[in-house]
């Protein structure tokens, strides 16, 4: 049963992905959404032999800290300066309005919710990058399975309506503050190269021959610096050694970007995100619902007011540094739900030029999440 329960973390996300590839409907509730749903249902259903609570604990340890590195890898430093100066000057006042809104969250909220300093945190880190940066905070500060499980579940349900805002009347709505984008403004050529997006939600040809060794020895590589975060995880307090690895691992997975080689390989994002598909479904089924009491609604209320609190005070700093209606929604878009829904509200807008930026912004945004969460949980702890 021991050996049925690993096996079934690691290859249920691949039947996720096959469904999610040959379904519309499938691709577009998503992969990790659907990875939490399932392991909800098996950690309630009973079905979970006894003593699988060690299993859970190995397979999330190992998961996120290996996932770091592979999802970092492809970031290029260098695309940052090539921005146009409106979309990272947008990200910034998008961080602003965060940490405001998540403070002022905290003191409305903070003496309802257990431990709500860690829940700051959390919403810093996912609304800066994303579920990698849920999950590594998640860890990083020992938040209760129960807690991320419902974190995430709020999340879930107010994002979709943040997403489908911006894909329909978002636009229209936007445009009567901001002005209309300016379709000079974004070039997508670094270096004198014509920039292709790839599509980091797709996994097709991972294991194509000529990326097959490539991504395994980026795989080896995130094993060694997995290995190092581990090693200086050792050398501090206890209840700071989990901080100190994810840290140290987003740290020299960064360093290891800006090598060409390294940056080159293909489908390391996509490789990083299998692992977080693995440890969603491990995590949810460590949910255990029965435990949960009606103070949990004020975690909805908190989840809600991050979200459209950070909309409403954003908009606003756009207004007052005349930042156009596309580069907003857009630069809200990776950050508040993620690079993969990057193209479908650029789609929405009808602006290919937005994407490479959006992706970049919400690359960058999945490095800096971890700093910017464990940092903001620290100092209201």
């Amino acid at each position: 049963m021991t050996i049925t329960l690993i096996l079934f973390y690691i290859f249920f996300p691949a039947v996720i992905l096959y469904f999610s590839n040959k379904y519309k409907l499938v691709n577009k509730i998503g992969a990790v959404l659907i990875a939490y749903l399932v392991g909800m249902i098996l950690g309630n259903s009973g079905l979970l032999p006894e003593g699988s609570e060690g299993i859970q604990e190995m397979v999330a340890t190992i998961t996120v800290p290996l996932s770091l590195p592979l999802l970092l890898f492809s970031m290029q430093i260098s695309k940052i300066k090539s921005l146009a100066g409106k979309a990272l000057l947008s990200m910034f006042l998008s961080i602003v309005s965060l940490i405001v809104i998540v403070y002022a969250g905290f003191v409305l909220f903070g003496d309802k919710i257990p431990e709500a300093y860690k829940t700051a945190g959390l919403l810093m880190g996912v609304y800066t990058g994303g579920t990698p940066n849920l999950a590594s905070i998640k860890t990083a500060l020992d938040i209760s399975s129960e807690t991320y499980i419902l974190t995430i579940t709020y999340d879930t349900i107010i994002s979709m309506f943040f997403i489908f805002f911006f894909i329909t009347i978002g636009k229209k709505v936007y445009e009567k503050f901001l002005p209309k984008f300016n379709f000079r403004q974004v070039s997508n050529t670094v270096n004198g190269e014509v920039q292709v997006e790839e599509d980091i939600s797709s996994f097709k040809g991972m294991f194509t021959k000529e990326r097959r060794w490539p991504l395994l020895g980026a795989i080896g590589l995130a094993i060694v610096i997995l290995a190092i975060g581990a090693g200086l995880s050792e050398i501090v307090p206890k209840d700071k050694s989990m901080l100190t690895a994810i840290l140290s691992i987003t740290t020299l997975a960064l360093g290891a970007s800006m090598i060409k080689k390294v940056n080159k390989i293909e489908k390391t994002f996509q490789a990083g995100m299998y692992l977080i598909l693995i440890f969603s479904l491990d995590v949810a089924s460590m949910a255990k619902f029965d435990t949960i009491d009606i103070s949990s609604l004020y975690l909805f209320f908190y989840v809600a007011f991050a979200i459209m609190g950070t909309m409403i005070i954003h908009l606003t700093l756009s207004y007052f540094f005349k930042i156009d209606a596309d580069t907003t929604i857009i630069t809200c878009t990776a950050m508040v739900c993620s690079p993969p829904f990057v193209p479908v509200v650029a789609g929405a807008l009808k602006n290919k030029d937005v994407i490479l930026p959006g992706l970049t912004v919400g690359i960058l945004g999945y490095a800096v999440g971890n700093y910017l969460g464990v940092s903001l949980a620290l100092l209201l702890q």
